[in-house]
């Protein structure tokens, strides 16, 4: 080859590359996170266990026979309810008799008083008459008395439990006839450690959870704290009411509690945002203004909750923090956004839901 036409070839090899070199990449595709302002509380774990908000062991008040049982096993009553019924037949009677007794006094009462007003009886009479009447009400109402201790009643509306007893049964005061519940609303008792009584106060929120429901997440408020602190453990009582409107929680169930103390507003950005680095966390925010250049920056973080954490400072609210990415790009390095994350989905999703776009950067 002529050194001329060596020498050509040479330079047009060096312009191609020279041309190559010259073409910028594309932007790395990057996903961000708006910075929000949200509500934001610490949080406390606890263990508690549930309580009914009204609960009760009915027992017998006499001693006497079961001659009639009027609810099944775990039904729902109403208050006033006659639940149990005990031989009655003796204290009926006695009823009868003192209803009867009362009417004559009362009749006399009034023939005498009469009298009176007529001058032919003595006032004394008419005073005695009177007590005669009034102690004939007396009766009426012990034997009354007597009778009711004869019905089993549900003083509250609820569940009744198991029952213990069957008809015939002998029954003695003391003996336990059923359990019943008012399990519209539960109470969760749990114990917080001392150094949380400056900010414990009612009202608070709480976030229970059950093994046996899996994620579901029961949502309550603090009712009210005890006014002793645990010598031993140095922990305080809490109680809390959590709504159980499809009578989904029993009493004697164990619950996993997160009180939600120091409500308050705060910035809110995804924990996949944070680039840590020695004691220090920084964020790769994208910057809009400048061609979504990346720009390196040091933030201070408070409370955490699962998935985001809270900025105290660095950061202003409707910032955008890359989320995904984080490690393949730079400072002063232009970004191509591909997606907006709000939280609630996963990357795998908010990518699918992204509308695609020819001119965006290959993956």
């Amino acid at each position: 080859m002529q050194p001329l036409a060596r020498t050509l070839l040479i330079g047009a090899a060096l312009v191609v590359c020279a041309a190559a070199g010259a073409a910028a990449p594309p932007p790395t595709g990057v996903v961000v996170a708006e910075v929000k302002l949200d509500r934001f509380a610490d949080r406390v774990e606890a263990l508690g266990t549930l309580r009914a908000k009204e609960s009760v062991a009915l027992t017998a008040a006499v001693t006497e026979t079961v001659t009639a049982i009027h609810f099944d096993d775990g039904e729902r009553v109403e208050a006033g309810q006659v639940l149990v019924e005990m031989t009655r037949g003796e204290e009926r009677a006695l009823l009868e008799e003192a209803r009867a007794t009362v009417d004559e006094a009362h009749a006399q009462y009034k023939r005498i008083k009469s009298l009176v007003a007529q001058g032919k009886a003595a006032k004394s009479l008419l005073d005695q008459q009177r007590r005669e009447w009034k102690t004939a009400r007396a009766r009426l109402t012990a034997v009354e008395s007597r009778l009711a201790d004869r019905l089993v009643r549900a003083p509250f509306a609820g569940v009744v439990g198991l029952r213990n007893i069957s008809l015939g049964a002998l029954v003695a005061p003391g003996d336990l006839i059923i359990t019943l519940d008012d399990d519209s609303m539960m109470k969760l008792d749990f114990a917080v450690p001392s150094t949380y009584l400056g900010t414990l106060a009612p009202g608070l929120a709480i976030v229970a959870s059950a093994r046996a429901y899996g994620e579901r997440e029961f949502k309550g408020e603090v009712k009210s704290i005890d006014s002793r602190v645990d010598p031993v453990t140095r922990s305080v009582m809490v109680r809390a009411m959590l709504p159980n409107p499809d009578r989904a929680l029993k009493p004697g169930m164990l619950m996993q509690v997160e009180l939600l103390k120091n409500p308050r507003q705060a910035l809110v950005i995804p924990e996949d945002a944070l680039v840590p680095q020695g004691d220090k966390q920084y964020v790769l925010v994208v910057n809009e203004a400048d061609g979504n250049k990346v720009v390196r920056r040091e933030v201070r973080i408070g409370a955490r909750r699962p998935g985001e954490v809270e900025v105290l400072h660095g950061l202003a609210q409707g910032e955008k923090v890359i989320t995904d990415g984080t490690i393949k790009v730079r400072p002063d390095q232009p970004v191509a956004v591909r997606a907006v994350s709000d939280g609630s989905r996963s990357l795998r999703e908010v990518l699918d839901s992204t509308p695609k776009n020819k001119d965006a950067p290959a993956k």
